[in-house]
């Protein structure tokens, strides 16, 4: 993968802040967060920055994006969403989707959903409409955004001079994952149809 003048430039803008730039350009996610936390890897390979470090800042820019959705969300509603999605790189078919996960299965897709291509970012706008408990959705949005933090900066220091081949070589790590994830989906709403069929509503 070769990336564009345009990325490579935004890239250098963000990562040329450090740690800060770091968790704004995950925070705002002008580009995918996995090029982000790859660059980042890249970085620690080069040795300007801290392996620990560039983690917990890339955790934290993970987090605060998806409470910038959820925010949107909230306050925004359904409305603002179809209106200006299309910004945000989020489509209003993905947002119905998650909204009805949402609905049937409660909170905990937020957690399952992040490992989930396309949807990972859309979950946390109903969990804003639907006004989840923030401290629930901070827990699951974090705990999910560990790994993935982990994950690609620690891929983008491996590579080293060939970072910009994230997409190619995270794939056989990424696949288990999303596995994993969508296992997790299965099981959660097994065990919550299963939970509804024991106390059906009005008893």
């Amino acid at each position: 993968m070769q990336m564009g003048d345009i990325i490579s430039r935004v890239l250098e803008l963000i990562t040329g802040m450090g740690y800060w730039g770091i968790l704004l350009g995950l925070a705002l996610e002008v580009i995918p967060s996995e090029i982000v936390l790859a660059y980042a890897g890249y970085l620690v390979y080069q040795g300007q920055i801290n392996l620990i470090e560039a983690v917990i800042f890339g955790t934290i820019g993970c987090l605060l994006q998806q409470v910038i959705l959820y925010a949107i969300g909230l306050y925004g509603g359904r409305s603002f969403v179809d209106k200006y999605g299309k910004y945000l790189h989020i489509k209003s078919k993905h947002v119905d989707m998650t909204e009805r996960w949402f609905q049937k299965y409660g909170g905990g897709v937020v957690f399952t959903s992040r490992f989930i291509p396309v949807v990972r970012q859309a979950i946390s706008i109903p969990a804003g409409i639907a006004k989840m408990n923030i401290v629930k959705f901070l827990l699951f949005s974090g705990l999910a955004s560990i790994p993935w933090a982990i994950l690609f900066v620690s891929l983008g220091k491996t590579l080293g001079e060939n970072w910009e081949t994230i997409n190619e070589k995270a794939a056989p790590y990424t696949q288990p994952i999303l596995w994993g994830a969508i296992g997790l989906m299965l099981i959660y709403v097994l065990s919550k149809a299963l939970t509804r069929k024991k106390n059906p509503p009005g008893k």
